[in-house]
């Protein structure tokens, strides 16, 4: 009786074990292979670090429209201290954002939004 005990157990154990493995694979997998990627261009309207545990950086990029367009909003997230350093120094200024798009991240601890940008330039 208790072999059996055993065995359920160690097969418990094992399940769990091979459940934490493939999820902590499907987060790797979704934060380092990219769904898309581009360049959106405008003005850093703000950007922010947030979180409770994770400190991810958010912000707002408005878009530069065509004339008699409603003005559009780019919600984006920054992983980097240092690409979050260089668009502080220039919010305000017109910028093009280089990003990626990460689709199926299962938690907003790794940022708010599936677009993580990872360059800026300023154009001008």
């Amino acid at each position: 009786m208790a072999l059996t005990r055993k065995k359920v157990l160690v097969s418990l154990a094992a399940a769990v074990a091979l459940l934490v493995i493939g999820f902590a694979g499907y987060v790797w997998l979704a934060l380092h292979w990219s769904f898309s990627g581009g360049e959106r261009v405008g003005y850093v309207q703000k950007i922010s670090q947030k979180g409770w545990v994770v400190k991810t950086w958010e912000g707002e990029l408005q878009l530069i429209s065509v004339p008699g367009a409603a003005p559009e909003k780019f919600l984006f997230s920054v992983r980097e201290d240092a690409v979050a350093e260089r668009i502080n120094a220039v919010v305000g200024k017109k910028v093009a954002l280089s990003y990626e798009q990460h689709k199926g991240v299962p938690s907003t601890i790794f940022g708010e939004t599936e677009y993580f940008v990872s360059g800026i330039r300023v154009v001008e």
